[in-house]
């Protein structure tokens, strides 16, 4: 099914047949009316379709004098946590989670790093099928800026939780299958500070 879905929880289709860049562009000046004033996280899954997909809507968010933070490729959480950590005002993921490859969404964030309430996902939805669609508008653009670290800061809150020294002191060895998704970045980088031998495959996310 190539049909485009829009709810309360984003927007998923097929790139460049359903899910356009018109559609990513309305979807996305839908969501920046919704979220509070503040910079903008922006970040995508794996897939080769969602490097042209988030610059579009980062230089959407920019032309409407949103400051943009691209985040490159991290994981849902890792968004989230990002979105807390650099006080930003929301973020805006490209994801289709586990549809096929040629699909790709958009995936909306609040202040708080959660994903949008239902009743901000409804906003949203009802502003993007709107004829009269909110128009982002500024005499001066936002910023697009690269964030250096996006692993870090999520690094730091798994090994709060845990008993890193007892863990290290296993050595364990470890398989992990990252079937080529975002999890793999952050996976390597936490089995090896916990002092684990590393098996990894699917390691590059794509």
């Amino acid at each position: 099914m190539s049909e485009l879905i829009v709810s309360v929880s984003g927007v998923r289709g097929v790139v460049g047949e359903s899910l356009t860049k018109e559609v990513v562009e309305r979807f996305t000046r839908a969501a920046a009316a919704v979220l509070e004033a503040g910079a903008i996280v922006v970040s995508r899954d794996g897939r080769a379709n969602g490097i042209e997909l988030a610059d579009h809507v980062g230089r959407t968010l920019s032309a409407g004098g949103r400051h943009v933070i691209q985040a490159g490729i991290t994981s849902t959480p890792t968004t989230g946590i990002l979105v807390r950590k650099l006080g930003a005002a929301g973020g805006i993921q490209i994801s289709a989670s586990h549809n096929p490859v040629q699909y790709n969404g958009i995936k909306l964030f609040d202040a708080t790093g959660r994903v949008l309430t239902a009743r901000q996902g409804e906003q949203v939805r009802d502003l993007y099928l709107d004829s009269k669609n909110h128009v982002l508008s500024s005499e001066t653009p936002g910023t697009i800026q690269e964030c250096a670290d996006t692993l870090s800061d999520h690094l730091d809150l798994v090994l709060a939780t845990v008993d890193s020294e007892a863990i290290r002191r296993q050595n364990y060895r470890v398989l992990l299958d990252a079937n080529h998704g975002a999890g793999g970045l952050l996976g390597r980088r936490l089995l090896e500070t916990l002092g684990c031998q590393v098996h990894l495959l699917g390691e590059e996310p794509h």
